[in-house]
């Protein structure tokens, strides 16, 4: 993966080079195309997204993976594509990528193949299991195809998303032949921060992909302290935020903005550097 700088990057378990800010496609249905070429174009090289047509329209990812292929040379090989396998209990019942009818394993292939047609690729550079399945068991059966996936060159690193309990995620850890390489979850104080679980994904190199984190943390944005530091470097409370977490060197924000500036100013935030003083401010609130 080339086209930004290499600090723009972090290199997982898995051994790929991984930015270190992602965009976000939950909810833009028929947008998709249009925001995804936008942020692209504005310098983002890492999209996440779901099978899942209930909140995330992924063939609108393979659209604009095209346009800006075609219009403006960037490359497959150049993007980060993370996708998820969503369980029929997070599905539209009405709109079921796979067939509800098959065994696991077969869904679990299925949803694969639906989400390489729906991006006009061959590989996937991350797959997810959208949330843990009702059993560990089951949750270790769909780890077990992704493994599977890994093998066939299909693709190239695992993680999972919702897990918050330290306990379930320690074992899927144990238990897997391949390392999850992510985590995606909420950061935000209704679960302590994920303490724990950030400590665990620290020890063991394992990146740890914060959503929705601006909108779930209103109180670290309005304070006093945070809007000084930002008057200081002439940026936005968001951005130093974000800065903050990206400098930890375990956090990969996704940010879903609709904006094309706030586009351009969360990829700022690649390039910032906060003191040592700055980073502890943070670290008090979530640590």
């Amino acid at each position: 993966m080339a086209a930004n700088p290499a600090h723009h990057y972090v290199r997982t378990l898995a051994g790929i080079q991984m930015p270190k800010l992602i965009y976000g496609t939950a909810w833009k249905k028929e947008r998709t195309a249009d925001l995804v070429t936008q942020a692209i174009r504005a310098g983002f090289r890492g999209v996440d997204t779901a099978c899942q047509p209930k909140h995330y329209f992924e063939p609108g990812v393979g659209a604009a993976m095209k346009v800006v292929e075609t219009e403006d040379g960037i490359k497959r090989e150049h993007l980060f594509i993370q996708t998820k396998f969503t369980s029929i209990d997070g599905q539209d019942p009405k709109n079921i990528p796979y067939d509800p009818r098959a065994d696991l394993q077969t869904t679990v292939r299925q949803s694969l193949d639906v989400s390489l047609k729906n991006l006009n690729t061959d590989y996937i550079d991350s797959i997810v299991i959208h949330s843990p399945m009702r059993t560990h068991r089951d949750t270790m059966e769909v780890w077990r195809v992704f493994e599977s996936f890994v093998d066939q060159g299909k693709v190239k690193q695992l993680g999972i998303s919702n897990c918050y309990k330290l306990s379930e995620f320690q074992s899927i850890f144990n238990e897997a032949r391949i390392k999850p390489a992510v985590l995606q979850n909420r950061l935000y104080a209704e679960t302590d921060f994920d303490k724990g679980l950030r400590k665990f994904c620290k020890e063991n190199g394992i990146y740890y992909q914060s959503f929705w984190t601006l909108t779930a943390n209103p109180s670290i944005l309005s304070s006093s302290r945070v809007r000084e530091i930002a008057r200081k470097y002439g940026k936005t409370t968001p951005q130093i935020f974000f800065a903050y977490l990206i400098q930890t060197g375990v956090i990969t924000p996704l940010t879903g903005t609709t904006n094309l500036q706030h586009m351009k100013e969360d990829l700022e935030t690649l390039d910032m550097n906060l003191t040592e003083d700055e980073m502890s401010l943070f670290d008090s609130f979530i640590n």
